[in-house]
């Protein structure tokens, strides 16, 4: 079984930005216990936080989180200004065969990536098999996400064979659902939520959630069972709420 947990941790913040809540998210992610972890608004680096913030880690958010639980991470750059920068990452349980970050802006003032990895679990007999995993974060306008949304899909199209296992999960801005036709009809993909409950899980804002602004999308594998986390902690944390969903292959 593969279980899988998405999340926008809001650069370690919770809503409003009143605190610094990144060692209780740490608690709650290890208490989740996935084996992969798709993360948006990780802060990769900021100068004036590390000033300022009595309990700003020593090491890197990501390396932070990942610690003692999560061995193998990936980590790709979205935003990048004066004080540092932040993007999306994969947290694994198993290796990476290879990771890359591809640059997705249709314009300069909205620097977006995907970051698309290659795990390999083990299987039967000594056996493996890779599973390809995308982590994403879409712009906030229509016209933003559908460029986003071609160019995962030619992503997609030019580097996932038809028969591999992949999911991709994260922050899609898009309450409207524009991308399920494309990523249903041509890709083969179906959201896990809308599979199991008829609709997208509403994620947004995580004390009330009524947008569904986070979705975990895949093909060739088997759901088990997915899940909102709006209980405590998860509801005073970041302004999203988690995702998590299980699969076998």
């Amino acid at each position: 079984m593969l279980r899988v947990l998405t999340y926008n941790i809001h650069k370690g913040f919770n809503v409003g930005n009143r605190r610094f809540v990144l060692h209780q998210i740490r608690d709650a992610l290890i208490a989740a216990d996935a084996d992969l972890m798709f993360l948006q608004e990780m802060q990769g680096e900021h100068l004036r936080h590390e000033q300022k913030i009595a309990d700003w880690p020593v090491l890197s958010q990501l390396e932070f989180l990942a610690e003692n639980t999560w061995p193998f991470h990936a980590y790709g750059k979205n935003a990048v200004y004066n004080a540092g920068h932040h993007g999306n990452a994969i947290l694994s349980k198993h290796p990476f065969e290879l990771w890359e970050n591809i640059n997705v802006s249709p314009f300069p003032w909205a620097s977006r990536s995907l970051l698309h990895g290659v795990i390999r679990l083990p299987g039967m007999a000594g056996s493996s098999r890779d599973v390809h995993i995308v982590c994403i974060h879409f712009g906030l306008t229509g016209k933003e996400r559908r460029l986003q949304i071609r160019k995962l899909s030619e992503r997609i199209d030019s580097h996932v064979p038809h028969d591999a296992p992949l999911i991709i999960a994260g922050d899609f801005n898009d309450w409207l659902g524009q991308a399920d036709r494309l990523f249903h009809d041509h890709l083969g993909l179906q959201e896990i939520f809308h599979v199991t409950h008829g609709r997208y899980a509403r994620s947004f804002p995580s004390w009330m959630p009524f947008l569904p602004m986070d979705r975990i999308y895949y093909r060739g594998l088997t759901p088990i069972s997915c899940e909102r986390l709006t209980h405590a902690p998860w509801h005073a944390l970041s302004d999203h709420a988690p995702l998590t969903a299980s699969f076998t292959l």
